[in-house]
């Protein structure tokens, strides 16, 4: 047990760190708009004004062409070992103190709960909340350590020399050739039963769902450089869009929790 902790541990190092194309997190952002209570948005306009949830989805990764934002960089993700069970997973995320997505979203959520009336520090703080939570639901980003989270898995996408963190960032929504708001349209059919038991679950809970899904996309990956096309996103584009509507349902929750 203390060798898979001590795996964990050393995870805060730093990786490729995009998750999602500007189009995927979008259309999280826009599904979470369409779940989010009355009083919900009005809070969220006080902080963000006329900037859309879907829009300001994208500002973490903006920020990272200035230099001075770089101590945010480890907050868009977490590393673990293949093969854990939910006990141990939740066993070092109930102690874990490392600055990683799991700890900055917790910490983000805990400040957005408090009274204040720095609306900048507000905005700042729920642009990032909104971004990391879409960040999570690429199964990649709760990845493996020794391949940075597929950056280091080359694949052909087609026949251009790519990763598979990228075909999962992007690659795989851009084939789908849908704007933003078209693909929310596309997908955003959950029933009453589904909201509630996606928006009930822990965190813990929901890094988890994430984790098992990535092992999902590494099993499918069998030898360097496998050629994906066609065949590839019609095996994986239900699991695509379950994230992106699932990243976009829980979003909602979250912010409900905090503004509702």
């Amino acid at each position: 047990m203390k060798k898979i902790y001590l795996l964990i541990i050393l995870c805060n190092i730093a990786i490729n760190l995009f998750a999602w194309s500007q189009t995927g997190h979008r259309i999280i952002g826009e599904v979470a708009s369409n779940h989010i209570s009355k009083k919900t948005k009005r809070a969220i306009t006080k902080i963000l004004g006329s900037e859309s949830i879907a829009i300001a989805s994208n500002w973490a990764d903006f920020i990272k062409a200035d230099p001075s934002m770089k101590q945010y960089d480890a907050w868009h993700y977490i590393n673990f070992k293949a093969g854990l069970s939910f006990t141990e997973f939740d066993a070092f995320l109930n102690g874990n103190t490392n600055v990683d997505a799991f700890t900055k979203i917790n910490f983000l959520i805990t400040e957005l709960k408090k009274p204040t009336e720095d609306v900048m520090q507000k905005r700042m703080y729920l642009r990032i909340l909104i971004h990391l939570v879409g960040d999570i639901h690429q199964p990649l980003h709760v990845g493996k350590l020794e391949d940075l989270g597929g950056n280091k898995i080359k694949v052909l996408w087609f026949n251009d020399t790519t990763n598979l963190h990228s075909v999962w960032d992007g690659s795989l929504i851009d084939m789908q050739k849908l704007s933003f708001t078209e693909y929310t349209k596309s997908i955003n059919f959950s029933s009453k039963k589904q909201i509630k038991e996606w928006q009930k679950q822990s965190l813990n809970e929901v890094f988890y769902d994430s984790y098992t899904m990535a092992q999902k996309v590494y099993a499918g990956i069998t030898q360097p450089y496998q050629k994906l096309s066609y065949r590839y996103n019609f095996d994986n584009v239900e699991m695509l869009n379950i994230q992106l509507l699932k990243g976009g349902i829980r979003l909602a929750g979250i912010l409900n929790e905090i503004f509702g």
